[in-house]
């Protein structure tokens, strides 16, 4: 590449207090770059110890996401990938704990000569040595990166001062996008710029001018404001832009780029700015939302319900494939631990279909069980994904093949019908940390059946896969010998990867996860499908379904 064409590195960092959106700005800068040509990716920096959060309870920090290299990974790279329809790999997410392993590995190796390692310059080095693996590959001419917690955390400081590096030694080529809180006080019915101020201080302090800031703001921000913020935090007016609340996240790329958010960054990065970003597909999608016709219920059955984020990329998958049918989303979350033989009814019926979730462990399963008898019964939509699948098959073991004791040796090691069992290369494991069957994974359809149908007919496909237990094959000619069709495989272990209920209207369940490679562009074609047939159970038939509009 010439000098024109070098990667440029953005990063997003974040002040005054946490969650504010940083992701949802990176992924959103990412959307308004690609769509004016240029090749982008996004990565995610964590600053916590955890070599990955795959051991992380959700409720500590949500969802785990997978990428297609097998690699657990934060519920940020879930957002980046539904705004860019660009898949991530392990480079795309980094915690510091995998970042001091790498350099005590290299330590122990012998790769410093005896040399004193230390935070600057081997921490960092390391650091600055992830951030432009992305950027070395040729693929890209924007990298964003975005670097978890607030500015001011010790944890971060790595992180920070290896940015403050890259700044001087890239020049042009690097720029910090900063987003920070400017609170609404309602007893003084102001908006208050200080905490803004300290926040930019902090990173001042710290090395970093930042060269564009985002004000997270729940109200218009007049002019005179966003003037004295830009005077006193060093930073030229146009660049001082702000992030209202809006409906759905995915207004925010049409918001950031009503502020021109795209255009100062190509202005400060040398790269051209001239024309529009082509939005059209993604405006076709915000425009079915806006205009919606009535509802689909949907009840998603799980433990971690307390914490929306745990279950995001289900979440979002509904809403995109609801979108597409022009329909809106109308999710509930049902307690897995809260439902029994006496209340399921009362706690399922009105909704026009139900999602069993994954998860891990014994609590709430049996809530579990008694929603996929109750949904098999009534012939009601189910969709159960990784541990929801195992369940449908316990449940059926039970209830239909009349194995009483039927279980996962999860659950129950000591089971007499172990229908759902551990892998056999799972068997000598023994650390917890990214041992499980992790990543893209081909699966070979049954022809004929619902789930091939709902991917259009298609022989092989791949998916991405988190799970360490499997339907154990002993059992699977009794399955389907009782209505249980074993509807894809993977070619090579003939692991089962899908079962459905070939009496139903839609009963279907897949070992893989499907959820994480839905996107706004790309509905996946089985939220689609289950979408579809909670739309043919829908109570009110009076109401137009997406292809009985009149023109």
């Amino acid at each position: 590449m010439d000098n024109q064409h070098e990667t440029r590195y953005i990063f997003v960092t974040g002040g005054v207090v946490s969650s504010l959106g940083k992701g949802i700005i990176a992924a959103s800068l990412a959307r308004l770059l690609l769509s004016r040509g240029l090749r982008v990716t996004c990565q995610k920096f964590d600053p916590y110890i955890n070599i990955d959060p795959g051991t992380l309870n959700p409720y500590e920090h949500g969802e785990c996401y997978v990428t297609v290299d097998g690699h657990e990974a934060d519920l940020d790279l879930g957002h980046y990938e539904r705004f860019t329809n660009i898949q991530t790999t392990r480079a795309n997410n980094v915690t510091t704990g995998r970042v001091y392993q790498t350099v005590i590995d290299k330590e122990r190796h012998g790769d410093y000569l005896g040399k004193t390692v230390q935070i600057v310059p081997h921490i960092t080095d390391e650091i600055k040595r992830c951030v432009k693996l992305l950027g070395n590959t040729g693929r890209y001419d924007v990298v964003i990166t975005e670097i978890g917690g607030t500015v001011g955390d010790i944890e971060a400081l790595p992180f920070i001062e290896a940015m403050r590096q890259l700044k001087w030694e890239l020049g042009r080529r690097c720029l910090c996008v900063h987003l920070t809180y400017v609170p609404y006080i309602a007893a003084a019915s102001e908006l208050k710029t200080k905490p803004t101020q300290h926040s930019v201080k902090q990173l001042q302090q710290e090395g970093i001018q930042p060269d564009v800031l985002v004000l997270r703001t729940e109200r218009e921000i007049p002019v005179s404001m966003l003037r004295k913020v830009a005077q006193f935090c060093n930073v030229s007016v146009d660049a001082v832009t702000q992030s209202r609340d809006v409906p759905t996240i995915y207004e925010v790329p049409l918001m950031m780029h009503e502020q021109r958010l795209d255009n100062i960054v190509l202005e400060k990065m040398g790269l051209p700015a001239e024309g529009e970003p082509d939005l059209r597909a993604w405006n076709a999608f915000l425009d079915k939302m806006r205009h919606a016709t009535g509802e689909v219920r949907i009840g998603l059955v799980g433990k971690y319900v307390a914490l929306q984020d745990a279950y995001k990329s289900i979440d979002e998958s509904l809403l995109q494939a609801c979108t597409y049918h022009d329909r809106r989303l109308k999710l509930t979350y049902i307690n897995s631990e809260h439902i029994n033989a006496g209340n399921v009814d009362e706690l399922l019926s009105g909704h026009d279909g139900i999602v069993v979730a994954p998860g891990f462990g014994q609590r709430g399963v049996e809530g579990k069980f008694a929603a996929l008898q109750w949904c098999r019964e009534h012939d009601v939509p189910t969709f159960g994904i990784c541990l929801g699948m195992q369940c449908m098959v316990i449940e059926f073991a039970r209830n239909v093949l009349g194995m009483a004791d039927a279980n996962s040796t999860e659950m129950d090691p000591h089971t007499q019908h172990n229908v759902i069992d551990l892998m056999e290369e799972q068997k000598t494991v023994t650390n917890l940390g990214g041992t499980m069957r992790l990543g893209a994974y081909a699966c070979r359809l049954k022809e004929g059946t619902k789930v091939a149908q709902a991917y259009g007919n298609a022989s092989v496909i791949q998916e991405r896969h988190r799970h360490r237990f499997e339907l154990n094959d002993e059992y699977r000619e009794a399955l389907e010998a009782a209505g249980m069709t074993v509807a894809g495989v993977n070619p090579e272990s003939g692991l089962a990867e899908v079962v459905e209920l070939r009496d139903k209207q839609w009963y279907i369940g897949t070992q893989y996860h499907p959820e994480y490679s839905s996107t706004v562009l790309k509905p996946h074609p089985l939220f689609m499908s289950f979408v579809a047939a909670c739309l043919d159970r829908h109570a009110d038939a009076a109401e137009p379904g997406p292809h009985d509009k009149q023109d």
